[in-house]
């Protein structure tokens, strides 16, 4: 049964509603989805004692307007930026109060791209196929936020916050170090591929989203002619379309595909790899599986 309510005044430049993922249905076709940044989405629910997997907010870019009915205690993570409770200046990774009426403010990040409001009792919204989220590639889950929207609150978990706040890693930066796995199919690239992608720099381009980002860099060569058959994809898969260009995909990836992969990054470093705004360089390191 629903607490009390957030009501949407301005969702900033994409707002959505996540939680831990669509699993167990990429047979069907449909994407695990989730929060991009599934490290920080974890902190903010840990914070207002929410159980795993509890719907939250994901801002992107900031911008997000809320206003509480009712009682509601929430708590925002992710990509660091000026917060504002009930007319009050706030912090990230703390608990907040927002009485009946009182409005949440989220600037724009400092650094990183997407940040977190955890709400406790989480988002209330009806699940499809047992997520919450919002899939931007197959359009399941509930729509975009737009001004207007009412968002239940759930009754809140038997636990209790234990801390007022939490300290955590930086969020996002101007270079970011992933580690990643060749393969499985680096035997489709020439050597000097190989060489690029653990030697450059890539810089994420305005071409990117939930579903993957668009790499810009030295352009990585094949070595095998032809194209491969469609076959299955997952979340920090580099698929290296015929131009060159890396594609990193994320939460909202497709299932399959039919570009070669050259590696996966590591699925420890993809929270970090989702903070990456436009013009961030990454960096590769080959790592072990």
């Amino acid at each position: 049964m629903a607490q009390g309510a957030l009501e949407v005044l301005a969702p900033g430049p994409l707002a959505t509603v996540q939680d831990a993922g669509r699993h167990g249905h990429a047979a069907l076709g449909v994407g695990t989805s989730g929060a991009a940044d599934a490290a920080s989405y974890a902190l903010a629910n840990r914070l207002v004692a929410n159980p795993e997997g509890a719907a939250a907010l994901e801002a992107t870019m900031g911008g997000l307007v809320l206003r509480a009915r009712g009682r509601v205690w929430a708590a925002v993570t992710g990509a660091p930026c000026p917060v504002r409770a009930g007319g009050r200046g706030a912090a990230c990774a703390e608990v907040l109060l927002l009485r009946d009426g009182e409005e949440l403010h989220l600037g724009a990040p400092e650094r990183g791209l997407r940040t977190y409001v955890a709400v406790r009792g989480g988002v209330d919204v009806p699940a499809v196929l047992g997520s919450r989220s919002t899939d931007l590639l197959s359009g399941l889950g509930p729509a975009p936020l737009r001004a207007g929207d009412v968002l239940p609150v759930g009754a809140p978990p038997r636990a209790f916050p234990v801390l007022d706040a939490a300290p955590g890693p930086q969020v996002g930066g101007d270079r970011v170090e992933l580690g990643a796995v060749l393969g499985p199919r680096d035997d489709w690239f020439a050597p000097e591929a190989v060489e690029s992608l653990l030697g450059a720099e890539f810089e994420v381009t305005g071409r990117s989203d939930r579903v993957g980002m668009r790499l810009a860099g030295p352009p990585l060569p094949r070595a095998v002619e032809g194209e491969l058959p469609t076959e299955g994809m997952v979340a920090g898969s580099l698929q290296v379309p015929p131009d060159g260009e890396p594609v990193l995909f994320l939460a909202d990836h497709p299932v399959t595909g039919g570009y070669p992969v050259i590696a996966v990054v590591r699925a420890a470093d993809l929270p970090r790899a989702a903070q990456a705004r436009p013009g961030t360089r990454l960096v590769f390191t080959a790592v072990s599986v």
